[in-house]
């Protein structure tokens, strides 16, 4: 009993300290790369941790000799929503706010179990959840008045709040959708498996986009700060976090990990007060409370398979 106590400690840990990491990226690390484009900042962001894996992961390359069309395909899906689209539209909103209301796109990007459990039900055909409708409308709801507070959004004001949130809604959407999709290539592979080709075709889809539009100067525009930041990110709130979750999650129970991850939001609030002396409102704590709450319900008796952030 005290061992199975002491693993449980280890990976819950494991897991919150995962998630301050990525609220610690999303409020300090990956605004400060607001200078470059944007797709440019999502090529790197993977290209590093993708070329440090290959130094400890390259024999996973055997593996495309057994990887079928369904695998190529799921794994391409993984890579384009989570990968590509996932992170560019976050990273779209995050550079959106020039610095203010940060909070606002880490936890709108906590609707991601929404998407994930609704297109369980229909890709990996999951039973829903038992009052799956009335806590995904309460989210949403909580969402919105977390973002707009009383006001109807006016995209004619020229406050980037507004498209910011749309971009993080989009990111939620795609991250939750690549977790679905995730779960089809992990019955088969291994976490390090999963990672090792999301980052690779992510890479290759972002250099297209740097060919496409022609962003190859962006690197004469890097500077040492921003490197920095990239490899800081590289090692930690990237690839590294990833790393440490799954490790976690390997660890404990669906609903201790669920608790751990709100550790994200709530580390995302006291880094944006911390550094940019931002608070929410009264209505947007109701609403950032509703969010919360409402996502813990519609975790809690779900199979780990939907839950879970890859």
């Amino acid at each position: 009993m005290e061992a199975s106590k002491k693993v449980t400690l280890t990976g819950g840990i494991a897991i919150s300290f995962s998630a301050i990491l990525w609220g610690l990226d999303g409020i300090v690390l990956t605004p400060q790369l607001y200078n470059l484009d944007v797709g440019y900042v999502v090529f790197i962001l993977h290209l590093i941790p993708f070329l440090l894996m290959n130094i400890f992961l390259y024999k996973e390359y055997n593996k495309i000799r057994i990887f079928n069309a369904s695998d190529y395909f799921t794994l391409i899906l993984v890579a384009f929503l989570g990968g590509a689209l996932g992170t560019l539209s976050i990273v779209k909103a995050l550079f959106l706010l020039n610095f203010e209301q940060l909070t606002i796109v880490v936890l709108l990007q906590k609707l991601q179990p929404v998407f994930a459990i609704g297109l369980a039900t229909v890709i990996l055909k999951e039973k829903l959840q038992k009052n799956f409708i009335l806590w995904a409308t309460i989210a949403i709801t909580a969402s919105y008045f977390m973002t707009f507070g009383f006001h109807l959004p006016n995209f004619k004001t020229g406050n980037n709040t507004s498209i910011a949130a749309l971009w993080a809604l989009l990111a939620a959407f795609s991250f939750g959708s690549s977790t679905v999709f995730s779960k089809k290539i992990l019955w088969k592979y291994n976490f390090m498996t999963a990672t090792f080709y999301r980052y690779g075709f992510t890479v290759v889809f972002m250099l297209i986009y740097i060919v496409i539009f022609s962003k190859f100067n962006q690197f004469k525009e890097t500077t040492n700060n921003n490197w920095l930041i990239f490899l800081l990110i590289a090692m930690t709130t990237g690839s590294g976090a990833i790393f440490l979750f799954y490790y976690g999650l390997k660890k404990v129970k669906a609903i201790i990990a669920t608790i751990c991850e709100l550790f994200f939001p709530l580390s995302a609030i006291f880094f944006d007060y911390l550094i940019n002396k931002t608070l929410l409102s009264p209505v947007q704590w109701i609403g950032a409370a509703l969010l919360i709450f409402s996502i813990l319900r519609l975790n809690i008796g779900k199979p780990r398979s939907v839950m879970k952030k890859f």
